[in-house]
């Protein structure tokens, strides 16, 4: 089972040439793959500050997710709890968030970050 992080979600939905070519025949190949609700709240931000171009609305996206069999994970307080004992090496709550959920229910986070992998998480690329 596998978590995208949003940069991911981000180019495997626009089939970019950012995406690995593992990251991507992961993704294809995988029995459940999700994306974390926040990370659909990191591009609302980002689309707000006209730092991303990605056009489709917070309802598209979700209807895209869907068409690719991607499901959206739920924040729940356990990975909230999860997060305050969670080394200091990530400022990013986005990804701090994503290595708490991943934790939780024993996902591999598919990302190119390179901090996200020095928790005790596992990753691929």
């Amino acid at each position: 089972m596998y978590l995208l992080d949003t940069h991911t979600l981000l180019w495997y939905l626009r089939d970019s040439d950012e995406l690995s070519p593992t990251a991507r025949r992961t993704i294809d190949n995988a029995d459940e793959v999700f994306v974390s609700i926040a990370s659909f709240w990191e591009i609302a931000i980002k689309q707000s500050l006209g730092k991303i171009r990605f056009d489709a609305s917070m309802q598209e996206l979700a209807a895209l997710c869907r068409e690719h069999d991607i499901q959206i994970l739920d924040i729940r307080p356990v990975a909230l709890e999860r997060i305050r004992t969670l080394p200091d090496m990530h400022r990013d709550p986005f990804d701090r968030l994503l290595v708490a959920q991943a934790l939780e229910k024993d996902l591999v986070i598919v990302t190119r970050d390179r901090i996200i992998p020095q928790y005790k998480v596992k990753t691929i690329w």
